[in-house]
């Protein structure tokens, strides 16, 4: 993709979601536009028009640390919004030949580490580049989808949430996790805009989904670290946990989330009666050699547990 409009069309979206109001502008004549002018802009950043022109018109290499620091200051960008706008303003051509990309590997304590959650009811995965779900325990894929079941090229979480019918069954808020998804695929592609792999997934779901390219859109960005996530589970019901992200240590690109409930709460509960229907359900599949099955849950791949 083409930095320099990308960063263009940013500030272009961040420039509309503003109104004079909000930032003590006066209203004057009729406005064609929705949300501040350029030259509103121009003034608050205190800048040029015909400099800031320029950078949303994706004409300007120049924007200085200063002039990026005034634009978010004007702009109103909250953190992630402003990192955005950093990376997207950075010079990301290549002085060296890129080298071929390593395919990620979890750390075996990293592993280990998802063996102790799970003993202690706490789904949990680890995600890398392009939200490739890299490993995870026994109850994250049962309360997600078993991705270890999956062909390796569909370990990934924003294929299943905007190409897996499932997906939506499943978040008790769809939408609001389709558009978090989307948002932090947008900022890893401000970090990584030569990256083609990361560019034929966007180029992938852009054709694939139509929720995906209406939310690419709208250029928000987010680097989640915590917050709730809610689940319509076809076993247990209804379940509402509370995630963590963390970077592993010495591991680029790996982010761990780890999924906890209230103790002695009816969402830990749902979790330690998914567990016991979890180990039920590899007892039977190590006795009768097959895949499991729940009926009424949909294609193998979305059952809790099958692989």
């Amino acid at each position: 993709m083409d930095q320099l409009v990308t960063l263009g069309e940013f500030l272009r979206s961040c420039r509309s979601r503003l109104v004079p109001d909000e930032v003590g502008m006066p209203r004057t004549g009729r406005r064609r536009v929705s949300g501040l002018r350029r030259e509103e802009l121009a003034q608050l950043a205190g800048m040029s028009v015909d400099y800031y022109t320029r950078l949303e018109q994706g004409r300007s290499r120049t924007a200085s640390h200063a002039v990026l620091d005034a634009l978010a200051a004007a702009l109103r960008l909250d953190g992630a919004d402003r990192a955005h706008l950093f990376d997207l303003a950075a010079d990301h051509r290549p002085r060296h030949p890129a080298p071929g990309r390593a395919l990620q590997q979890v750390d075996p304590t990293a592993h280990r580490l998802l063996e102790m959650l799970d003993s202690a009811y706490s789904p949990a995965f680890v995600l890398g580049r392009h939200t490739d779900v890299l490993a995870g325990n026994r109850l994250a894929y049962a309360l997600i989808t078993d991705f270890a079941a999956l062909a390796p090229r569909e370990r990934n979480q924003a294929r299943f949430v905007f190409l897996d019918p499932y997906a939506r069954e499943l978040y008790g808020d769809w939408e609001t996790v389709a558009a978090d998804t989307a948002a932090m695929l947008r900022m890893e592609a401000g970090r990584r805009p030569a990256d083609r792999e990361l560019a034929d997934l966007i180029g992938e779901l852009s054709v694939r989904s139509d929720d995906f390219r209406s939310l690419w859109a709208d250029q928000r960005v987010v680097e989640r670290t915590c917050g709730t996530k809610a689940y319509h589970h076809p076993v247990v019901g209804d379940v509402t946990v509370s995630y963590q992200a963390m970077a592993l240590a010495g591991q680029e690109d790996q982010t761990l989330f780890v999924y906890t409930t209230p103790s002695e709460s009816a969402d830990e509960t749902a979790l330690r009666l998914l567990a016991t229907w979890k180990s039920s359900v590899d007892l039977g599949r190590s006795r009768e050699s097959g895949p499991a099955h729940v009926p009424g849950c949909g294609p193998a791949a979305h059952v809790p547990g099958s692989g």
